[in-house]
């Protein structure tokens, strides 16, 4: 595979002299970081609070749940209203829940229904946000740079894997958990400032769309999901592979500082996740294959090695490792499926499936993150882990047992 010529990565980069997408750029990466900023500070604000690995799981469930509901609302609205107020008022609500979150916990007076109540408001907003992001995207950058903008972006959220828990930790360990929820909901605020300051032709904000009945709307974006099986299926694969790695996401933080060395273990495991990411996402970027979505989902095998791991290990090297590992798996898989979603469905209907699809990755996230306590009460912490990682392992592989994913994957032609 030869290396893409300088002028190409120059040019990949001339996309931040176009000043509405420098400063959508800034507001993306900074909501970014406080995404994964604000899970860690939460995890252990609410080991402070009560100890309980159920309770954690309860309060991201809170912020899940809603971002699930909504999505398709989202979807919609984002085709109906001006992109940049929808995603402006997402942000100043977002910046307002966690505030409040931050006030609470430094007050020492919070409760665990408070925060499951501000993590919902969370959840709406950001249910309200994420579909507006693609169009917004148009908006802001001619044609010919817009995959070199999608590029920057997926770069910059797999950076902020690395950032967020990195910040995450250094401010619980130095600042204590509530000032760094404040700094959760600083991010916000400066996004918010820079959607502000786009400066969009006020024609350039309506999508075209608008006007249509809501049902209606998502009916036809259904029949388009539901007709293509290679879509579905997949999306099928990631709401479960995400139930399943949700078991992590609530257990890791207690394994670290019960058995790991501390709060600095599970920080150094989130934050090789991300500098996996991002070696994950730069191979995709000059990844060039006929099959996309055989390799793609290859790959999604790998993000089922944390879990495994750290059901066997009690050492933070190895358990960083494999999040490593896993970063690389889940980065590689997401821009083929998005390359090859958008080359395989229509584009008067490539939001609408995108909404479902959004949907549908998160579906059953909720009922990991509720679930990964009780059971592991029962069961044990790393007995849960390691099924939940053999079970994510096995259902990263199944749609290859699919006709129409195989087929299609051999049917693709090479992108750029």
């Amino acid at each position: 595979m030869s290396r893409p010529p300088r002028r190409s990565r120059r040019n990949a980069l001339g996309v931040l002299r176009v000043r509405s997408f420098r400063l959508f750029f800034i507001a993306q990466s900074s909501s970014s970081l406080g995404d994964f900023l604000v899970a860690p500070a939460l995890a252990f604000a609410v080991l402070d609070l009560t100890g309980s690995a159920a309770d954690i799981g309860l309060i991201l469930a809170a912020r899940t749940v809603p971002l699930t509901l909504f999505m398709l609302v989202g979807g919609v609205l984002a085709d109906r209203l001006p992109r940049q107020r929808v995603m402006l008022g997402s942000d100043l609500a977002r910046f307002c829940s966690q505030a409040v979150t931050a006030a609470l916990v430094l007050s020492g007076h919070a409760a665990v229904w408070q925060l499951m109540a501000l993590q919902a408001v969370h959840g709406t907003a950001s249910a309200l946000f994420m579909p507006a992001v693609t169009g917004l995207v148009q908006e802001c950058v001619p044609a010919p740079q817009r995959q070199s903008a999608n590029a920057l972006r997926s770069i910059s959220h797999s950076a902020a894997m690395i950032a967020g828990p990195l910040l995450a930790t250094l401010l619980v360990l130095t600042a204590g958990t509530g000032w760094a929820i404040a700094a959760d909901a600083a991010t916000f605020a400066v996004s918010a400032y820079c959607l502000a300051r786009l400066g969009l032709p006020r024609d350039a904000t309506v999508p075209a769309g608008r006007g249509g009945h809501m049902l209606t709307e998502l009916r036809e974006g259904w029949q388009e999901f539901s007709s293509r099986t290679w879509v579905w299926s997949i999306i099928t694969m990631a709401s479960l592979s995400n139930m399943l790695y949700a078991v992590f996401t609530v257990l890791g933080p207690v394994l670290s500082e019960r058995e790991l060395g501390g709060r600095g273990a599970w920080g150094a495991i989130l934050t090789a996740f991300g500098a996996g990411a991002v070696l994950g996402g730069t191979g995709a970027l000059w990844l060039r294959t006929r099959q996309p979505l055989r390799i793609g989902l290859l790959a999604t095998a790998l993000f089922a090695a944390p879990p495994l791991v750290l059901s066997q290990v009690s050492a933070t090297v190895p358990a960083a490792a494999a999040a490593f590992v896993g970063g690389v798996g889940l980065m590689l898989f997401n821009p083929l499926w998005e390359t090859t979603l958008q080359a395989g469905v229509p584009a008067s209907a490539l939001s609408r499936v995108s909404a479902y699809e959004w949907f549908g990755s998160y579906a059953a996230q909720p009922v990991g993150l509720m679930l990964a306590g009780p059971i592991a009460t029962q069961a044990g912490m790393r007995t849960t882990l390691l099924a939940a990682g053999l079970a994510q392992l096995v259902i990263s592989l199944a749609p290859l047992a699919l006709r129409d994913v195989r087929s299609h994957a051999v049917e693709r032609q090479d992108h750029t």
